[in-house]
């Protein structure tokens, strides 16, 4: 039986082909896709969010419009790494196939929780306000949520400042919160998402499926290639968000340990950072599984089979 699945997202490039690794491999059922502040405003992201489903053809799956900002915090978005659009790269006109849905995401997911016929998965690669949104006002709610996985944080050093990555930094008070709900959470951090760098030879296993698809993959990887290089100094960028994907459908491609980790919300130099204790030092009981280790060969195996079945 496929995993049901909700993708919280802020498409974002590698959101992008999160997105399309979770409509296509046949060990996920993708149910709904929800939308935050992130890499771009929300409003492009949901456009954005819209775009990956329309040429990926998943006209079935609604996409609704979450939070706008952070809990408390206003937002911070990522032009800098994902241009004006969030997706920028190759240029696309007029409107999505798939239209945006009535609901908020707020409201997809508490239907989508609330009518699906056993428990949810739910896979966050932006901000986790939805999610600790969720939660705080339908606690009623989260025995229908079987795990959180979530690409965020590290257990080493950050993205966006010296110890916080990036959407650990959007949202921390969120983070935080979801951390300390009790439910299974899995943390797929920049430490094992850097494993999943896009090499020349991984763009080229891409260009060679030989679709419409395939080359826009190739463009937003090659778009994001650029800004990683002028911004971190990266000869092949990490291919964040699948990670957490590819860790749902098959755990064996993200090797974890449990671990104690709590969100800093309150340092001056150190809000969003991560503290993961991996030796035990605080004696705080293990409240998730972090990401430690890709198997790099079946992590790209199954985004390229995702982005060949597509197209």
């Amino acid at each position: 039986m496929a995993i049901p699945l909700i993708l919280d997202c802020d498409p974002g490039h590698d959101d992008a082909m999160a997105l399309l690794l979770a409509i296509a491999d046949p060990a996920v059922d993708l149910l709904a896709v929800t939308t935050v502040g992130g890499n771009q405003t929300v409003e492009k992201c949901t456009v954005n969010a819209r775009r990956v489903l329309s040429l990926a053809g998943a006209v079935d799956v609604p996409v609704a419009r979450g939070a706008a900002r952070p809990l408390v915090r206003p937002l911070r978005i990522a032009d800098d790494v994902h241009g004006v659009t969030g997706l920028d790269g190759p240029r696309f006109e007029g409107d999505p196939a798939v239209p945006e849905a009535p609901q908020t995401a707020h409201e997809l997911l508490i239907e989508v929780l609330r009518d699906h016929d056993g428990p949810v998965t739910i896979v966050a690669t932006g901000a986790l306000t939805n999610v600790a949104r969720l939660l705080s006002d339908r606690p009623d709610l989260s025995g229908r949520i079987d795990q959180i996985v979530w690409m965020g944080g590290s257990t080493e050093r950050g993205n966006v400042t010296p110890y916080a990555e990036a959407n650990a930094f959007v949202d921390p008070e969120a983070a935080d919160q979801v951390l300390r709900c009790g439910l299974p959470f899995t943390m797929c951090g920049l430490n094992v998402t850097h494993q999943a760098l896009v090499t020349d030879d991984v763009l080229a296993a891409f260009a060679r499926i030989g679709t419409p698809l395939a080359e826009i993959c190739v463009e937003w990887m090659t778009f994001f290639a650029s800004t990683y290089r002028q911004l971190w100094g990266f000869e092949a960028p990490p291919l964040h968000d699948p990670v957490a994907v590819a860790r749902v459908i098959d755990p064996s491609i993200v090797r974890c340990v449990e671990a104690n980790v709590v969100v800093e919300t309150a340092g001056r130099w150190t809000a969003g950072a991560t503290a993961v204790d991996l030796h035990g030092y605080t004696g705080r009981p293990a409240n998730a599984q972090v990401a430690m280790e890709l198997d790099r060969a079946a992590f790209w195996a199954r985004l390229i089979a995702a982005v060949t079945a597509l197209s």
